[in-house]
């Protein structure tokens, strides 16, 4: 029976027996003129994107006979009910732990750190804007930044506004005068959304909007100050960050490889200090994998808990170089918008009850596909919280992965293919092909032939999914599903890649562990565990954990974050790292301005 304080609770229902597969590696990996041959081939010549549909495995789902008769879940929504007041930002949140002074190779700052240096009247919001904003046009740290188009003024009002806040002792609160990045497909009043794609100032999408999204008007109205647009892959479809039109953000862990997913320049940021907190979207996991990719936490939220959003996949939410952060931001941005009819009956998301049981679910065959490098740092990891955080670890089972890994791929294409088409209704010539490069050429052609019949099954092996994990649940209360974040380690730069790179088996490998919270809209957060040696370039590369949990679940995974940080920082080998390029803001602010530190 499914519980009662939930709408939309699945119907708790053991799914089939099945051997886990891995994904074929049957796609072929193109880059520069065979990818520019390729892509227009399949845009132009009828017939020729279905055989690549067919290829992709996409036309399997509507024989499965486990999906006669099963219902089709459109928007994988599950509303916990309850208070929907927020968590309070208590003094655990908003204690300061480092100085200026510090030498330790892991300082990252916090919201906490601006706050206190704030309040003591040693810098001020504005002095940091000031600071920040030439970074993010020129320099080693620019490439992480999309052009504002001359709107830098935003950012710089907002700062000084929080700067005689403080003056006049009438600060918000720790997220007062912060610099966050945006995420460039998240929309801000006056600012354009470029969605990773060349700017067309012909083309009507690229007008400034006249709304600012609600979650980005919670963290303002705490303070925050958007320091910038954050760049990402192109339309978000893919799990690398290489963009052609706009330029790469680096790795600044080994810029040999890339800063992964569509968040990739806030990934970036992040990693290189230049920011705390970044705002970001998730499809197929493009807030925890570039958080992985950059040895940072990230939150992928349950499906619209931060408001509706007309993709069936994709939330938005936050991430941080602390947990606390990742805690700050969740709560301020997932206030519920009553007029939001996705939020309107959401509940907050609630801590653990003191002395629950606490419960790691592994699927040993899924968990063990991973590099075996990945895989040891993150089961030293699991067996530290076994024995030092009372985990019970147990062994679970999950059906028909390799077909739920199919319909991900499906519904994630084909509805970024609906919404980009209509993009340009002014543009009937050239249409959304004069919007993007050759590697969405290719992959919205092929998501352009989509069938109604599979779309429809995979909608339905959704609902198979979420009622499996709802009697896993059932069975297991408050149970988190372990995985490695990427069963990668890194995703590394090939020469001739600058000319675009289709490389679909990479892609879905990439996402092997992420893309069931996306398929069945449950919370799942990343942490940093390790590192591991490169195979090309200088720089260990951060290897990640990833947590998944019930619907509504977010502040248990938020205090399994806090969890894992003591672990990294205290318990892992070398303990936290940071990269060489890492930028210190505070010091370099109160430098600048002439201030001892």
């Amino acid at each position: 029976m499914a519980p009662k304080d939930f709408i939309g609770y699945p119907v708790p229902q053991e799914g089939p027996r099945a051997e886990y597969e891995k994904a074929p590696e049957n796609n072929p990996v193109l880059r520069g003129t065979a990818l520019t041959v390729a892509a227009n081939i399949i845009a132009y010549v009828p017939g020729v994107a279905s055989l690549f549909w067919n290829n992709a495995g996409f036309g399997t789902l509507k024989d499965l006979p486990e999906l006669d008769g099963m219902p089709y879940r459109f928007h994988p929504i599950v509303t916990p009910l309850g208070d929907s007041k927020m968590l309070p930002i208590d003094a655990s949140l908003t204690e300061s732990k480092n100085t200026l002074t510090s030498s330790s190779s892991s300082k990252y700052y916090t919201a906490a750190d601006y706050h206190a240096m704030y309040k003591s009247g040693a810098i001020t919001p504005l002095q940091v804007a000031e600071t920040l904003i030439p970074l993010t046009k020129k320099g080693a740290y620019a490439d992480a930044w999309a052009d504002t188009h001359g709107k830098e003024h935003l950012a710089l009002e907002a700062a000084k506004a929080s700067t005689e806040r403080y003056a006049a002792g009438k600060d918000l609160g720790v997220l007062d005068g912060v610099p966050i990045g945006v995420k460039d497909d998240l929309d801000i009043k006056g600012m354009v959304s470029h969605v990773g794609m060349k700017y067309r100032p012909d083309v009507k999408c690229f007008e400034p909007k006249d709304r600012t999204e609600w979650f980005l008007e919670k963290l303002a109205e705490a303070g925050a100050v958007f320091i910038g647009r954050n760049k990402m892959h192109e339309l978000g479809m893919d799990t690398n960050g290489l963009n052609i039109a706009q330029g790469t953000p680096t790795n600044h862990f080994n810029n040999a490889y890339y800063p992964g997913a569509s968040t990739s320049g806030g990934g970036s940021a992040l990693g290189a200090g230049i920011i705390p907190i970044a705002i970001g979207s998730d499809a197929g996991g493009s807030i925890r994998l570039p958080s992985a990719f950059n040895s940072m936490y990230g939150l992928k939220t349950s499906h619209h808990r931060t408001g509706y959003y007309n993709l069936s996949t994709c939330v938005r939410g936050p991430l941080a170089a602390s947990a606390a952060d990742l805690t700050i931001a969740y709560r301020l941005m997932s206030q519920p918008n009553l007029d939001d009819p996705a939020q309107t009956h959401y509940g907050v998301s609630q801590l653990p009850k003191p002395g629950s049981k606490r419960v790691m679910g592994i699927y040993r065959d899924w968990w063990n596909a991973g590099d075996p490098e990945v895989v040891r740092l993150c089961e030293k990891a699991v067996d530290y919280f076994a024995t030092q955080r009372g985990y019970e670890v147990i062994d679970i089972s999950l059906p028909l992965m390799g077909e739920a890994r199919v319909a991900h791929a499906m519904l994630c294409v084909a509805e970024t293919y609906e919404t980009t088409r209509r993009k340009t209704p002014d543009q009937p010539k050239t249409g959304w092909m004069g919007l993007v490069g050759t590697v969405n050429r290719l992959l919205m052609s092929v998501a352009s032939v989509t069938r109604a019949n599979d779309y429809l099954k995979a909608n339905a092996l959704r609902e198979l999914m979420m009622r499996h994990l709802a009697w896993l649940w059932q069975q297991h209360p408050g149970m988190l599903i372990m995985t490695p974040t990427s069963p990668m380690i890194g995703w590394p730069r090939h020469p001739g890649d600058e000319g675009g790179l289709s490389d679909t088996n990479t892609t879905v490998k990439n996402m092997m562990y992420i893309f069931l919270a996306n398929l069945t809209g449950t919370p799942a957060v990343q942490a940093p565990v390790g590192y591991a040696e490169p195979k090309q370039g200088t720089g260990k590369l951060p290897v990640g954990i990833q947590a998944m949990g019930e619907w509504g679940a977010e502040e248990q995974l938020l205090e399994f974050a806090r969890e894992a940080q003591e672990y990294i920082e205290e318990a892992s080998d070398g303990g936290r790292r940071r990269p060489e390029t890492w930028f210190d803001v505070l010091g370099e602010t109160k430098k600048a301005f002439k201030k001892d530190v």
